[in-house]
């Protein structure tokens, strides 16, 4: 219950010091953008007190405080005026937002203080001494590593990981294992690399490997100039010369710990908060799942922090399922299952290594390894699972599907999944984890998967105990989360959204995956051979012109070639010379005939080495078939991505590419391949959302839109519209549906920047519909911090108040256009829940393949091929009600590269 937790008996004094402006800082840049209805920005007040109460949990406290900085100059300035002088200005974002905290503090009944011409840190100094020098146990929580130098054996220092969601604990021996040094050297360290977040200057050229490899050494700044003489070369020079700043950089980094303190730690004792003062803050916050977190309510007088009831976090009980009698309460505790976790190893969950699961009901969480599982007395366990009829509730269903059919197991019945509901909330969330979900839902938190199993070559499978115990807290956390998240998912009006198009695709998904396509080993190996055999022409001919052979692949030899030895003009320099990237070889390519070829080389050689040779690695023995797996968390903007292998990355713009998709062929002999591509689908979604007239009247009179926007832009007629016109049209078309700026269209179109704004505008002056819907986007994603497809899906900015220039313009950007290629994303995966449900109701036979972008391929038996290309067209046409007709072109062959 919140905070609320039995100690059975005296608790030993400790004390907790909260560096604030660090904390409230990483919260800030950490969390997704966040308001309440008065429009008051709350997200670093959400992520702080979300850490907050983590770390109460964990460390129970009896004194507590919480330091802020009192001002932008303190006494270091006076020996060093451009201490902290580098940094950015405070965003007014998060300025507004430490009134806020200071309120909310105080409705915990948490100390907070502030010392004018002090630091955070030197009051967190100052207090640990006074609490060391009384044997009291101190813990420091902050973002900043200088706090490190406060580590002794009475004080521990947890810096925050992954923004604010996890910390790491260090003590001296920590300190020792990590860097090799004692506490009090973290002043030296800095004292000689410097820190550039507070603009102390440190030694030039002398980095943290540097630093501590003096520290080594010598032990101390005070040594290493001592024995400046000694050190070689540039380093010695530099060591010599800056003598003066190093010493004065270990002043700037040292923490006073004698400041004058108006308060001992003594007068920070915290008994607990007020339950109504605090409830009434979170309240005002619209801090929802924290009021739910805490379980408070109207009523409620002062909670006593170390009464009652105990964690709720932890009320279970794990059961080991080992004998007999555990499976039969396993069994029976089946029709009571609120929540499931199956652990697995590795990221193609086609080859994972089943790991363990357990499963959640009431007071008694089961947890077992992996190989129990499979045994003959997990029969009952297995039925279930593979039920249909019963709903489950877990994390990466998807992904849990896919592992379970790699042992012959059945997964059926999904019905909430934890990551899924996590990307619809925030596709842009930083820490996608039950670790990080739990943390930013103001939930108390579990183990990591990284420090149970370890990672790399260091993962291992712990102890049976130790396993059950991991696999049962999270399965405990997922049935706690998912309540939270289907709160909000209905909150944010996207219950149509997860329940009806992405939860319902996940299990088409997996059976797609699940299905393969075959790919012929052959005919790959054929298109390798005649790949090498012209790779060879171009490099002889590359050669001959060059006059010389020379590595073709080395960046500083092509460059010598092109630069040097054949004189073009040179476009960009890198670091280490000419620069001989594709932007470059693409504006050299009218100069010389050498580019062309190398240009075409390089688009060879990349099909061998990606396409053909990876492709044959991903073809399964037992099958012949490859079985890709599509990522629906990944793309903020709501498309798939596809994995092990990427099938939607195989080129098709060029004819080399496009034969790589005759080695795609049906499964069954006589069946064909089926291929269905979505018609211009962006542009219509933006007819559609822009309302624009101009756009509107070219999709329903059925026009080439390229040709109509020719016509509206240059005022010619259709027959005046050349191949220039169009293209360019073409050009701004793709480029307004991607937010495209007049430097970006100058350099698609080979034109100056100023005939590229030119363009730009005379589009908005031909379809003025689009450039009001851009204004308003970017206005209403101002106001709202997140931008909506038609389908509800969010996507947040939170850079779209930035006074960054840079990523302001990116946000405004992406807020024009994600609803575009969001919906169109949506559209798309629509029509695939609408042609699985037309399959089965109309009991076919052909089976949905494979999803590369706008379209839709099938392999399809012969007697049902004219069925199918009626089918398939009008379901996608149908997928979503525009303002204009959706338009998806159909054909079929023998192989993907004829269905095209």
């Amino acid at each position: 219950m919140g905070l609320q937790h039995g100690f059975g008996g005296e608790r030993t004094d400790k004390l907790l010091l909260i560096d604030g402006n660090s904390i409230i800082f990483r919260a800030f840049y950490a969390m997704p953008p966040l308001t309440n209805a008065a429009g008051l920005q709350t997200n670093a007040v959400f992520g702080f007190t979300t850490m907050l109460l983590k770390v109460l949990e964990e460390e129970r406290p009896t004194h507590l405080l919480v330091a802020f900085d009192a001002g932008k100059t303190v006494f270091r300035h006076e020996g060093f005026a451009e201490y902290k002088g580098g940094r950015q200005k405070t965003p007014p974002e998060l300025s507004e937002q430490f009134p806020l905290l200071k309120e909310l503090l105080d409705a915990f009944s948490i100390s907070r203080y502030e010392l004018l011409g002090y630091e955070a840190d030197d009051i967190i100094g100052t207090l640990t001494r006074q609490a060391e020098e009384q044997g009291v146990e101190a813990v420091v929580v902050s973002g900043d590593k200088d706090m490190l130098q406060l580590a002794s054996e009475r004080t521990s220092v947890l810096l925050t990981r992954k923004g604010v969601s996890e910390t790491e604990r260090y003590t001296p021996a920590a300190i020792g294992e990590r860097y090799g040094l004692t506490p009090l050297q973290i002043i030296d360290l800095k004292g000689l690399m410097g820190d550039t977040s507070d603009n102390i200057p440190g030694i030039p050229g002398v980095g943290e490997k540097t630093a501590l490899k003096l520290l080594a050494e010598y032990g101390s700044v005070e040594q290493v100039l001592a024995h400046a003489g000694e050190i070689k070369g540039k380093l010695g020079e530099n060591v010599r010369g800056n003598a003066e700043s190093a010493t004065m950089s270990k002043e700037l980094a040292t923490i006073m710990r004698d400041i004058p303190l108006e308060r001992s730690w003594q007068e920070l004792a915290w008994s607990g908060y007020d339950g109504a003062a605090l409830l009434a803050a979170l309240r005002k916050l619209e801090f929802k799942s924290l009021i739910e977190r805490l379980a408070l309510s109207e009523g409620m007088g002062a909670a006593a922090y170390g009464s009652a009831e105990g964690d709720a976090a932890a009320a279970y009980e794990v059961v080991e399922v080992r004998e007999a009698a555990d499976w039969s309460a396993l069994a029976a505790a089946l029709p009571l299952a609120e929540s499931f976790i199956l652990d697995a190893n590795g990221d193609n969950p086609h080859q994972g290594e089943g790991i363990g699961f357990a499963l959640a009901a009431g007071e008694l969480v089961f947890a077992l390894p992996f190989e129990a599982l499979l045994s003959e007395a997990a029969k009952p366990l297995q039925a279930w699972l593979a039920d249909a009829g019963v709903p489950k509730t877990g994390y990466d269903l998807h992904r849990t599907e896919l592992v379970l059919a790699r042992y012959g197991l059945e997964l059926r019945g999904q019905a909430f999944c934890c990551s899924l509901a996590a990307y619809l909330l925030d596709p842009t969330e930083a820490d996608p984890s039950l670790v990080g979900l739990l943390a930013k839902a103001g939930l108390p938190g579990i183990a990591s998967d990284e420090a149970v199993y370890g990672k790399g070559a260091k993962f291992r499978v712990p102890d049976e105990t130790a396993l059950c115990a991991h696999l049962a807290a999270k399965a405990d956390a997922v049935r706690r989360l998912a309540g939270l998240q289907a709160e909000a998912i209905e909150a944010a009006g996207m219950k149509p959204l997860y329940y009806e198009l992405e939860q319902p695709l996940a299990i088409i998904l997996a059976d797609m995956e699940k299905q393969g396509i075959v790919v012929q080993a052959e005919a790959l190996e054929e298109l390798g051979k005649d790949f090498s055999a012209r790779i060879g022409q171009i490099m002889s001919e590359i050669y001959r012109i060059a006059g010389f052979e020379f590595n073709i692949g080395s960046t500083k030899q092509l460059g010598e070639v092109l630069f040097d030895k054949l004189g073009l003009p040179v476009v960009k320099k890198t670091k280490t010379g000419y620069s001989t990237d594709a932007e470059v070889l693409e504006k050299l390519e009218p100069y010389h005939e050498i580019v062309r070829l190398i240009l075409h080389y390089r688009q060879l050689a990349k099909l061998q080495s990606t396409y053909i040779e990876g492709l044959l690695k991903e073809i399964r023995a037992e099958d012949g078939k490859i079985h890709t797996y599509y990522r629906q968390t990944i793309a903020a903007t709501g498309r798939l991505s596809s994995q092990y292998p990427n099938l939607q990355n195989i080129p098709i713009r060029m004819e080399e590419g496009r034969q790589i998709r005759k080695a795609f062929v049906p499964s069954e002999p006589g069946w064909q391949i089926l291929a269905a591509d979505y018609s211009q689908i962006e542009l219509r979604v933006l007819a559609h959302i822009s309302g624009d007239e101009g756009l509107k009247e070219a999709f329903r009179l059925e026009m080439d839109v390229h040709t109509k926007t020719a016509m509206d832009v240059f005022g010619v007629s259709a027959e005046q519209v050349d191949g220039n016109m169009r293209r360019s049209a073409k050009a701004v078309n793709f480029g307004i549906v991607y937010g495209i700026s007049d430097y970006g269209l100058s350099q698609n179109l080979g034109i100056t920047r100023k005939e590229a704004a030119s363009f730009i505008e005379q589009y908005f002056a031909a379809f003025p519909g689009v450039r009001r819907y851009m204004d308003d986007i970017v206005a209403q994603a101002k106001q709202d911090g997140y931008v909506k497809t038609l389908l509800e899906r969010r996507r947040y900015l939170p850079d779209i108040r930035s006074s960054n220039f840079n990523l302001r313009s990116f946000a405004e950007r992406t807020a024009m256009n994600t609803p575009i290629q969001g919906t169109a994303a949506d559209i798309i995966k629509l029509a695939m829940v609408r042609m699985a449900d037309a399959l089965r109701s109309k009991g076919l036979r052909s089976r949905m393949l494979l999803q590369v972008h706008d379209e839709l391929v099938f392999e399809v038996p012969p007697e049902e091929l004219d069925t199918m290309k009626t089918l398939v067209p009008q379901v996608m046409a149908e997928a979503l009600p525009l303002d204009v007709p959706l338009k998806a072109e159909v054909s079929a062959g023998v192989n993907w590269y004829e269905a095209k």
